[in-house]
């Protein structure tokens, strides 16, 4: 790799200006990499649908899930034509099966889904990289660019998804209008007695198509990414810059060579008359600093703030295991004493120190429990702070809902007879009874709890929850009548009010309303 021979200008760039010149890159070399991308892919295509005809899903899955294989090639073509040695077609169609050599299992199985495939697959084939060496590699590259690569990948599955789509509305728009007005996609996808996979496969065939032009784009922003990653870590734009130095000075460098030989003679003669400095010499050995001196004074530098700083740490701890227990030693000690002594030492009595640690806490913890059982009616009372079921007060009854009054005293005793006497000359009020009474049969009949804040859809909500059908189709029915007639002053026709009327005794019956 020669960085002079590089037909970009190399130097730091920003990760997106850098995935532009990918794209800059790629459209130079388009005619090469879509031709070879075109060579490689459709055949693997062409064979997948002949031989998975009964499953075109299954076929484009596949087809999709070798993307890392055939993005080795552009890969090839593009790291050749960067440094001017772009290949022919023949030559990189040559070289494809010696590319997928290294690494392609991994490639396609636990790296098949990486989001920073474009990026990273120049360490595998350009580098030759792998085990540990290329875990160190993808650690250093990973941590600038990573998030980059991962957008990448993510606008190329968008851009893919949107050109799939872009293809296949372009070929609907193309049909001819006779064939078109009586073909459209809701009965190719009903049809029960023809066969369609053909239009299945057709919309694979797209997705190919689509791939040939953007996955060259694709390998190239990932490529132009990871050289513009070696450029900052390397400092490839610092060694051609003294390259360039090198080149301009290599001309002067003959004639500075000759002018230092003809001056060597003049410079020996002058050294020849200086006297050797040697270890013994006077000037040396009066030095005021000796090597000795040199060490106690560092020593000494070194042995005060800030690079030592004494501290005193005080603290208790338990007698180690090898620590001697001390026994009298006199003859007049009692034989139960030291045998008791003895049983302190002796391991045996570590195990009955735990059994008896067992068993205190055991009695504390049961002691707690009796304590908390026997007291349980007063922390009932005065912990939980929740009321029995049995005294929990009454629901209040609200008297009035939306500025009506709902209460049972104020209703006549035939709400739907009253209703069609008062529509001829007070039809307001006689649609208001009927709500009203509504409003009371819920309230009191079939316990709805309503409030004052209430809205007409939150009282349909809870009609709702009642499952009761009739009584639901009649309450939204009204409701719907009331709201026109209470928000947009448009009374219900004729016929409609008798029908509100029958519904009622239809549902309550022609008696008292209490």
């Amino acid at each position: 790799m020669r960085l002079s021979d590089a037909s970009v200008v190399i130097r730091p760039r920003p990760t997106w200006e850098a995935m532009d010149l990918g794209v800059l890159l790629s459209q130079r070399h388009r005619r090469l990499l879509m031709t070879s991308w075109a060579m490689v892919t459709l055949p693997v295509f062409a064979l997948l649908t002949w031989l998975l005809w009964e499953s075109p899903s299954l076929a484009v899955f596949i087809f999709w899930w070798l993307k890392p294989a055939f993005e080795r090639l552009p890969l090839y073509i593009l790291s050749k034509a960067l440094f001017g040695e772009t290949p022919t077609l023949k030559q990189a169609l040559y070289q494809w099966p010696r590319l997928l050599q290294p690494q392609l299992l991994a490639s396609l199985t636990w790296r098949r889904l990486s989001l920073c495939r474009s990026f990273l697959l120049p360490v595998v084939q350009l580098e030759g990289l792998s085990g540990e060496a290329r875990q160190q590699r993808l650690q250093v590259l990973l941590q600038r660019d990573a998030s980059a690569a991962r957008w990448l990948t993510l606008i190329g599955v968008h851009l893919e998804t949107a050109l799939w789509i872009g293809l296949m509305v372009l070929f609907y728009l193309l049909l001819p209008q006779q064939v078109a007005l009586d073909w459209n996609w809701q009965s190719l996808m009903s049809a029960a007695t023809q066969d369609w996979r053909w239009l299945e496969h057709l919309t694979n065939a797209f997705y190919a198509l689509v791939l040939v032009i953007w996955e060259p784009i694709y390998v190239a922003c990932g490529f132009s990414l990871y050289l513009n990653r070696r450029t900052v870590l390397e400092a490839w734009d610092i060694e051609l810059v003294f390259r360039r130095l090198r080149q301009r000075l290599s001309s002067a460098a003959v004639a500075l060579l000759l002018a230092v030989i003809l001056l060597m003679p003049a410079a020996q003669s002058v050294w020849a008359t200086e006297p050797a400095i040697t270890p013994d010499s006077p000037r040396l050995l009066e030095q005021p600093l000796t090597s000795q001196a040199s060490r106690d004074s560092i020593k000494a530098i070194l042995d005060q703030p800030p690079f030592k700083n004494r501290e005193t740490v005080t603290r208790y701890r338990f007698g180690t295991d090898n620590a001697t227990t001390e026994t009298p030693e006199d003859g007049n000690t009692p034989q139960w004493l030291r045998a008791l002594f003895e049983l302190f030492g002796s391991q045996r009595f570590g195990a009955v120190a735990t059994l008896i640690e067992a068993l205190l806490w055991g009695t504390v913890i049961a002691a707690a429990g009796l304590l908390i059982w026997h007291y349980r009616d007063w922390l009932q009372a005065y912990v939980s702070r929740r009321p029995s079921p049995g005294k929990q007060a009454a629901r209040p009854v609200p008297q009035q809902a939306f500025g009506l009054d709902i209460d049972r005293e104020t209703l006549p005793t035939d709400i739907a007879t009253s209703a069609e006497n008062l529509w001829q000359t007070h039809p307001r009020e006689a649609l208001g009874l009927l709500y009203r009474a509504l409003l009371s049969h819920l309230l009191h009949d079939f316990d709805i709890a309503l409030k004052a804040a209430d809205t007409e859809g939150q009282v349909l909500e809870r009609v709702e929850e009642l499952q009761q059908p009739a009584l639901l189709a009649f309450s939204q029915n009204l409701t719907r009548h009331w709201q026109n007639m209470a928000y947009g002053h448009r009374l219900p026709p004729a016929h409609l009010q008798q029908e509100l009327c029958d519904g009622w005794r239809a549902l309550f019956g022609p008696g008292t309303s209490r």
